[in-house]
């Protein structure tokens, strides 16, 4: 229909009309109320927004002279953090003169990486920070789906 009969039917009818594909031959338009459009295109934003998942940063302390069970305990909760996609922040923090030696807090952070390479990367190499030492990891996800792939697969009889 023609431009001037398009606005006489949205003025009958109390909507606007609205141009959707203007590049079209013809040009393509719709009768619709524009403020209702306008809050409908608000909620999907929202909605949107809600869904999407933001990564999280989750801290796990560490000692430069933790026993090996309460590394694993840490590994287990580490874990469990990458498992839900969230980063992974280890924090080491050295005590009075365990500072004089850092080689203990690197070997104590690289047991730490080294337990998780399986579903993990590291994003920031472990560095001192004043009297603490800092590093960072982050789930790989086709390290994870690899993992879940070789657990499907072995339980299958040939």
């Amino acid at each position: 229909m023609g431009k001037h009969e398009a606005l006489r039917l949205a003025a009958e009818q109390n909507v606007d009309v609205v141009e959707i594909v203007p590049n079209a031959n013809p040009p393509v338009a719709k009768l619709i109320d524009f403020q209702k459009f306008l809050y409908q295109e608000q909620k999907k934003k929202q909605e949107e927004k809600r869904k999407a998942k933001t990564t999280e940063t989750k801290e796990v302390r560490l000692g430069p002279f933790m026993s090996d069970n309460d590394l694993q305990v840490m590994m287990r909760r580490a874990r469990e953090f990458l498992n839900n996609g969230d980063k992974v922040r280890m924090v080491l923090r050295f005590r009075g003169r365990q500072i004089t030696h850092p080689e203990f807090g690197y070997k104590m952070m690289s047991k730490m990486i080294e337990g998780l390479d399986d579903i993990s990367k590291v994003d920031r190499e472990p560095h001192l920070e004043g009297h603490q030492m800092v590093g960072l990891l982050s789930v790989e996800r086709n390290k994870k789906n690899e993992k879940e792939e070789n657990k499907q697969s072995s339980g299958q009889t040939v």
